[in-house]
């Protein structure tokens, strides 16, 4: 394949199976917030008490569901891959978003790992390019990999020609 001719294709690698784990924390904690907050006030304001502890079954209920499915069907949907000419990501839910990082166009290669990450001993790696359409990110990465991915793609960048603009 020339430069130039990247083709949209589903990427080969799927992220770590811990990744569900963490989106399924991520939407737990996302509705714990609001949950406890009217559960609370629902118990200290008898005549809203209906009005408030109602909503709040409702968003536990579907913050329980949301954490159920949603990260099962987020892992079968995320997929990443490098190659020597471009880094392949695929995201989404129910919009699928598909994209291609030419080499020539990388900037800047970042690994995040926040404390949730931390927690499942997960990373994130953060390919900034010069689109307009942003960073490309895989998220929920081993950290290892991650870090070996990181100076896979600094190396492969430094041996492509190009300026990134």
């Amino acid at each position: 394949m020339s430069q130039g001719e990247w083709r949209l294709r589903p990427p080969r690698n799927t992220l770590d199976r811990r990744a569900i784990a963490w989106w399924r924390t991520q939407w737990l904690l996302w509705a714990a917030g609001p949950v406890f907050t009217l559960g609370l006030l629902g118990a200290l304001i008898a005549p809203a008490r209906f009005w408030l502890l109602g909503p709040a079954a409702l968003l536990a209920v579907l913050g329980l569901a949301c954490a159920a499915l949603i990260p099962r069907w987020w892992y079968a949907v995320h997929r990443w891959e490098v190659t020597d000419e471009a880094v392949y990501v695929r995201t989404g839910f129910f919009r699928q978003e598909w994209r291609i990082a030419p080499m020539s166009r990388i900037q800047t290669v970042d690994t995040v790992r926040g404390p949730l990450e931390q927690m499942f001993k997960l990373s994130s790696v953060t390919v900034t390019t010069a689109s307009a359409k942003g960073a490309v990110r895989m998220k929920g990465l081993p950290y290892e990999q991650a870090s070996q991915l990181a100076e896979q793609l600094t190396r492969i960048t430094q041996a492509t020609p190009g300026d990134a603009t």
